[in-house]
């Protein structure tokens, strides 16, 4: 594979020099470039993108071709993972996922078999192998999956839920039964990260959505404790170079010190935390990423480079920071818009 012509990502995650300070966005390739829309009315739903790897790496490689970002993503979902366990994951248009067979009884996880990524997710691997060739080096790749603890709750719910009352239900009452659950998550989740590391991707990132609607102690016990078993497992070295991981644990501010000590490079932020706070807090243990509301992409230049600008001087001088949206943008955001931010995190973090 060619060598990295861009590896500003990599340094900023492992807390080297760089000359200006990386960024990517969070579902970057997706619902808000025309293209991508276009894609997928031609392919039908969304999750025939998924498994073709044709078609998931030309949808990766769209935003690259508009913005100059310093990282492309994998195009694929969190929930592919659970679908592989037999769970029939599948997209109602306005609704979001849904499982055909979400869990019901100790007898459903009993049931379960840790998935073999090399045959339970060939497409995805594919995928990862497709992109990072057509990438030509130009930018790493970043590979992902969902926490135990988040995949999870969705397999309970069976969907997105606002308040995960069955989850929450098997936590307090039967807590074996999550935790047996949790653990055949985690054995399949360093399975298919170390997989997609071994077709090609250069950066881990584990999306801990739904760790934020725990209480201090559930965090540690059942979302916290899971990830950093993932961690330890994970190969950490691969053609030389290390692969960096971001954990990001939406609404987890109040547990900053406790991700930090997770063994990841680096801690995702959402948008209600302070860079400079979060700095403070975990010293120079890890590489700090985030953290733009995008809603501020619904407004217009002048107000997208103000905010660049502050939350540039939050973070204040040093390496360590990649500028990211503090979660995924929205599809309604106009990508002229997404272009000033780009372009404007180039020219200020140069400043």
């Amino acid at each position: 594979m060619s060598a990295l012509k861009n590896d500003c990502l990599l340094k900023s995650l492992l807390k080297e020099p760089t000359s200006r300070t990386p960024v990517w966005m969070m579902r970057q390739a997706g619902r808000h470039l025309p293209e991508y829309r276009k894609l997928r009315r031609q392919a039908g739903d969304f999750m025939s993108l998924c498994r073709d790897p044709e078609l998931a790496c030309e949808i990766a490689m769209q935003p690259l071709l508009r913005y100059k970002l310093d990282g492309a993503i994998l195009f694929s979902d969190i929930l592919t993972v659970p679908d592989a366990m037999g769970l029939g994951l599948y997209f109602v248009e306005g609704e979001g996922p849904k499982f055909r067979k979400p869990l019901r009884t100790e007898r459903d996880v009993e049931s379960l078999s840790v998935i073999n990524s090399k045959v339970d997710l060939t497409y995805v691997l594919e995928a990862v192998s497709l992109t990072r060739k057509e990438l030509d080096g130009s930018v790493p790749l970043i590979g992902f999956a969902g926490s135990p603890w988040t995949l999870a709750a969705y397999m309970i719910e069976g969907k997105s839920s606002r308040d995960f009352a069955r989850t929450k239900t098997w936590l307090y009452q039967h807590p074996e039964i999550l935790h047996q659950l949790l653990q055949k998550l985690t054995l399949s989740v360093v399975d298919y990260l170390n997989a997609q590391i071994c077709s090609g991707a250069q950066v881990i990132q584990i999306f801990d959505t739904w760790g934020g609607i725990l209480s201090d102690f559930a965090y540690e016990e059942f979302s916290l404790a899971y990830t950093r078993e993932i961690i330890t497992n994970l190969i950490s070295r691969h053609n030389d170079r290390e692969v960096p991981i971001v954990l990001f644990t939406k609404s987890g501010g109040n547990w900053l010190e406790k991700i930090a000590s997770s063994g990841c490079n680096a801690i995702g932020l959402d948008w209600t935390v302070s860079l400079r706070e979060a700095r403070r807090r975990v010293g120079a243990a890890v590489a700090l990423q985030g953290n733009m509301d995008p809603a501020v992409l619904r407004s217009n230049p002048e107000s997208i480079e103000l905010e660049v600008q502050r939350i540039l001087h939050s973070y204040g001088s040093g390496s360590g920071h990649v500028f990211n949206l503090g979660h995924g943008i929205t599809p309604d955001i106009d990508p002229r818009n997404v272009a000033v931010f780009v372009e404007a995190v180039h020219r200020y973090s140069r400043d």
